[in-house]
């Protein structure tokens, strides 16, 4: 069966300036610690796959000894589980706010591949909580329920590397060839094609310019009506209209990859 796989992040809606930047930085806020990232500081952790790995990127010795923090291995696990897990709650408040609009065509997307039999899932490296509450504000709580997610600490290794791909299309029972990614950032690029998968890029805020080697197609957003969607690149061929079609994506997995 052919299967839809959506990153979250920067995919199904532009949660990284709208969500999780502001709930990394009211949790240090909340903690007392001396940090604030800038939209340019954060521009650099997106890099770093996962939330609990980019709060771990403050820990240096110099910091932890100045502001009496944990300096054990064990110390510092608990103390970035407890700052993950008040951030995640930052963050789907602000999900449920309604702060981070699903991006154009995931909805129209994600609805067209179901009417179709195909399947449907998320993989994210980021928490569970935060994953389905992004889903089910971007597609709605019935269509939400017709996903399989996979998220957060699932795996041992976080995008680049391939595991959450490895593993959702282990679970799913999918062969290589029955799976289209929609990624959204260089390393997500990276653990989907690794993983032998094609891939569909569209670009958020944070990824313009990243290295998307080895997707399929890259686009501005999958489109809907009034909202068209831009090709920037299409290794394979694949060329889209204003709107970013199943079929479209259909073709891509017909096409050999790039």
């Amino acid at each position: 069966m052919p299967t839809l796989i959506f990153d979250c992040d920067g995919v199904l809606a532009d949660t990284e300036r709208n969500g999780h930047l502001p709930a990394f930085n009211q949790t240090f806020a909340e903690e007392g610690v001396p940090v604030h990232w800038s939209e340019d500081d954060y521009r650099e952790k997106v890099l770093i796959g996962g939330g609990k790995e980019r709060m771990a990127s403050i820990l240096t010795p110099e910091f932890v000894a100045a502001n009496g923090l944990p300096a054990d291995e064990e110390g510092q696990r608990e103390l970035l589980a407890a700052w993950h897990k008040r951030k995640t709650a930052i963050y789907t408040g602000l999900v449920a706010s309604g702060a981070m609009p699903p991006r154009p065509g995931v909805h129209r997307v994600a609805a067209a591949a179901d009417a179709a039999g195909w399947g449907l899932a998320v993989a994210s490296t980021s928490a569970e909580p935060s994953v389905r509450a992004v889903l089910e504000h971007a597609v709605g709580k019935g269509l939400a329920e017709r996903f399989a997610v996979f998220a957060g600490d699932v795996v041992a290794h976080k995008k680049p590397a391939p595991d959450i791909y490895l593993l959702a299309i282990d679970r799913l029972g999918l062969a290589q060839d029955e799976a289209v990614v929609v990624e959204d950032s260089g390393n997500g690029v990276r653990a989907a094609v690794h993983a032998g998968l094609r891939t569909v890029v569209t670009v958020s805020a944070y990824t313009t310019d990243e290295d998307f080697t080895g997707a399929s197609l890259v686009v501005s957003s999958l489109g809907d009506p009034g909202e068209p969607a831009e090709t920037i690149s299409s290794p394979v061929g694949v060329r889209p209209g204003a709107v970013v079609t199943l079929d479209d994506l259909a073709e891509v997995l017909r096409r050999a990859r790039p």
